[in-house]
Formats: structure tokens, C-alpha cells, sequence
């Protein structure tokens, strides 16, 4: 679970698409610095890959614990940089990615990578090898089809020289215990159990409930970003709980959320106790909360809020629409802060576009710059019906709106706001009213998220 650019650890529906694309230039990746070159890793480099790891995120626990985690990579897709003196002094730097075959864009699914554990170490920054790896990135991304590519972010502005976007954010809270919510029928129907987490007894449960809460959120609606851990090393490193990364918390626990022997909803957290002057008021870590209904997610946040012993309760990467805000009664005592959750990257401008559906009847023709994968610059249109099938191909008419690729990227999954760039002056009106209408199209009912890091 790394992210940052000098440090990252970070299927359209069928009958839905008709992509038309040009052949234009593909991205020319930029070159290594002499003496440095790309070499792949496999399973035999783990202990070098998690030592970089280290010296990318200096966390505190020794390689030897970081190297006994659950291995989430995928080797064929995780590559090393080795230095002048031909690697044996270790690696100077390394990226992967995570396959997500079928990654939630607006009404669709987009092949997307998961781009991850990019880092150089000190000795070598300043150099160009993280530009040079976003470029194996990019290209890699286009061999395979895949249009997007995601990320968690460690420092905020990283990513913009690379096209990224801020596509979208979660809401952290820090919600007193007992703080009271409001009554929703149907709540009181539901059964809760508490046990401890488990990959054996809990992974089906936990897999099916979360796939189910991204699918249809409401209206048959579905949640962008809310990527599913597909493979079997993804699958490892969510339930892997070492020790060395508890910081002072209990082993992991499950709430479980029936109704009538149903699941209906989940959540993992995590207690620890804190002794002082008013007694026991320690914080209760929730790791993902997830519910298919209101009254669903009445129950669940009705037994977290009311553990005994706890001080606070402290939600993480929630969506930024999650129903625990309206469900609390005093919302204001929760103290929201917002936080940028995944960021955004079109590698394949025309297939990201046709991707996804749009919030209302689009017809814009978009002036895109993008100066790292030329294929993408010019002007595309892009055209269909609100909730409906959509094409984009490449235009001679003249744009309508200009933009980089970056702001392009930050409205793809429905976050953010065209005409609040606008404002802002990153994105030109050429036609009058041509905006308004695509800030309109490319907005979402429904918040986009990621509910884990990888």
C-alpha cells in the first residue's frame, strides 16, 4: 500500500461502446539517464523491492518485517531500475501496476492499471527515472488496452506533470461515541455479528457485499473508482495484519450486517485502549464500512458507535457521499475533512471517453493537450444520450472547449466540475454554452471512490 510519484505504492459494457480512434503517434518514453537501464523482477527480487520500500517510505519496521507481508504483486507487470554498477547495490528504483480488468467508470467498466510502489531511492533522484518509469507506465498501459490508470497519491502535487487528475475524494471523520443517528425503518429488522476478521470464513462475504454496493448504488446507479480486488496477491494484502503495522490496535474485527441470514452490509475495525484523567476514551479504527441500503447502514453504524470503551470512532475512506453523513444526527460534531483519493490518468483519450456514460445528452468537441502521450492531442467528439451509449472519434471541427489532459482526468469519473474549472481558467470556452452543457454530461449522481489502498 504505497503511493507517491517519487514514491507510489500505490470492460466497457457490452452493446455500450463504439469506439472510433485515429492511429496518431504513440507516447515516446523518456530516456533513462546513461549507465541506468530497466530490468523485470520476479519473486527472487522481493527482499530488493521491499528494502527500496523502505527507503522510499521509511515507516519504521525493518525490511525482514516488511519482507514477511503478504506479497500483493503481480512480477509480469512489476519492473526494477538498476544503476551504473549493473544492480548490486540494490535497486534505484521500481514501479508495478494492479489489473483491473473491470474498473468502474460512469454506467461502465474501463480495463485500467493500478499503478503502485513507484519509488527512488535517495541516491538517485533528481535524475529523471521516475519520469522515465511513468513512460514505461504509459506505454505498458497502451500494449495492454488499458485505458486508464489509477493511484493513491502521497503527496499532492506529483502527479499533475503527468497528466493525473484528482478524480476523486473520501471524507474522514472522527464521530464522538454515541453520537446519535437518525431512525430509519427497517433498521431494527437486522441481525449483527461481531467476530474476529478471517480470509477463510469472511473473504465471500466481504467480496460479494462490496461488489453489490459498487454495482447499484442507487437507481441501478454504479459507484466509479470503487475497484474490486481482483487477484488472488490483492485479495492476501487486504486481510494480511502483521503486527508491526497494528501501531498499538487489536487484531482486526468484523461487523456483519443480515437481514432475515442475508448480509446486507459490513465492517472491519479495529480498538485500543487509552487510559486518562476521564478514564477509558480510546479511538475505534474502522478499516472499510460498507452497506447496500439505509436501513443497512443504520445497523451498522448504530453497533460502531456504540462500542464500549471507545472515545471516538474514525472512519477511513469513505465515499464523499457516504449515507453516515445524513444519517448523523449533528454532523458538524464528526468534524468532516475531505482528502483526494484516487487520482485520475487517460492513457487512451477516445477508448476513456466512449467508456463511460454521461449525466446528460453530451455533443462537445474537446481540444485536448497532452504532452507526454501525443496520440492524445487534437480535437475528439464525443456524443450520446444521458444514461446511454456513447461514442468518441477524432474531430477536424474546431474545438469547443480546450483543456489538458489532467483536467480532463479529474472530471472522468464524475467529481470535480468543468465549469469550475472554467472559472478557474484551466479549461477555454471556444462556443458559447458549450460549458455549461458538458459540465452538466460529465457530472455523476454518485460520488466516485476507492474504499482500499493499493
Amino acid at each position: 500500500m504505497r503511493s507517491g510519484a517519487v514514491a507510489s505504492r500505490g470492460a466497457r459494457r457490452p452493446g455500450t461502446i463504439d469506439v472510433v480512434t485515429t492511429e496518431r503517434p504513440p507516447y515516446t518514453p523518456h530516456p533513462l539517464p546513461d549507465g541506468y537501464r530497466f530490468v523485470p523482477l520476479d519473486d527472487r527480487r522481493w527482499r530488493d523491492v521491499v528494502d527500496l520500500d523502505t527507503w522510499v517510505f521509511p515507516l519504521g519496521p525493518s525490511t525482514d518485517e516488511h519482507a514477511s507481508e503478504a506479497n500483493p504483486l503481480t512480477w509480469e507487470r512489476t519492473v526494477g531500475i538498476v544503476g551504473p554498477d549493473g544492480g548490486e547495490a540494490g535497486l534505484a528504483a521500481q514501479h508495478t501496476s494492479f489489473p483491473f480488468s473491470r474498473f468502474p467508470v460512469p454506467g461502465g467498466r474501463v480495463p485500467t492499471a493500478g499503478l503502485s510502489w513507484v519509488g527512488v531511492h535517495p541516491q538517485h533522484r533528481r535524475r529523471g527515472l521516475a519520469s522515465a518509469m511513468i513512460g514505461h507506465h504509459f506505454a505498458t498501459c497502451l500494449d495492454r488496452g488499458e485505458a486508464l490508470s489509477v493511484l493513491y497519491a502521497s503527496e499532492y502535487p506529483l502527479y499533475g506533470r503527468y497528466g493525473y487528475g484528482r478524480g476523486a475524494d473520501d471524507v474522514r471523520l472522527r464521530i464522538p461515541r454515541g453520537a446519535r443517528l437518525i431512525d430509519v425503518p427497517g433498521a431494527d429488522r437486522h441481525t449483527v455479528r461481531l467476530e474476529h476478521a478471517s480470509q477463510e470464513r469472511h473473504s465471500g462475504l466481504v467480496n460479494a457485499v462490496h461488489a453489490a454496493a459498487g454495482a447499484d448504488v442507487v437507481s441501478g446507479l454504479n459507484r466509479p473508482g470503487w475497484a474490486e480486488r481482483e487477484t488472488t496477491p490483492m485479495q492476501d494484502l487486504w486481510w494480511d495484519d502483521p503486527e508491526h503495522l497494528r501501531g498499538g490496535f487489536e487484531t482486526r474485527r468484523i461487523v456483519i450486517v443480515e437481514l432475515d441470514g442475508e448480509p446486507r452490509g459490513y465492517a472491519t475495525f479495529r480498538r485500543k485502549i487509552v487510559w486518562d484523567a476521564d478514564g477509558v476514551q480510546g479511538p475505534v479504527q474502522v478499516g472499510e464500512a460498507v452497506a447496500l441500503d439505509a436501513a443497512s447502514a443504520r445497523a451498522l453504524w448504530g453497533v460502531l458507535l456504540e462500542l464500549d470503551l471507545a472515545g471516538e470512532v474514525l472512519p477511513y475512506l469513505l465515499p464523499a457521499d457516504d449515507a453516515v453523513l445524513s444519517l448523523l444526527a449533528d454532523r458538524r460534531a464528526a468534524r468532516p475533512r475531505l482528502v483526494d483519493n484516487l487520482w485520475v490518468r487517460l492513457v487512451d483519450v477516445p477508448a476513456a471517453l466512449a467508456g463511460r456514460q454521461y449525466a446528460a445528452d453530451v455533443d462537445v468537441v474537446l481540444g485536448v493537450r497532452d504532452r507526454r502521450v501525443a496520440r492524445n492531442e487534437g480535437a475528439w467528439r464525443v456524443r450520446g444520450t444521458a444514461f446511454g451509449p456513447a461514442t468518441c472519434e477524432a474531430a477536424d471541427a474546431p474545438a469547443d472547449l480546450e483543456l489538458d489532459v489532467r483536467e480532463l482526468a479529474s472530471v472522468y469519473l464524475g467529481a470535480g466540475s468543468l465549469a469550475a474549472l472554467g472559472a478557474a481558467g484551466l479549461v477555454v470556452e471556444r462556443t458559447p454554452g458549450a460549458l455549461a452543457r458538458a459540465s452538466a454530461a460529465f457530472g455523476w449522481p454518485v460520488a466516485p471512490g476507492a474504499s482500499w489502498f493499493f
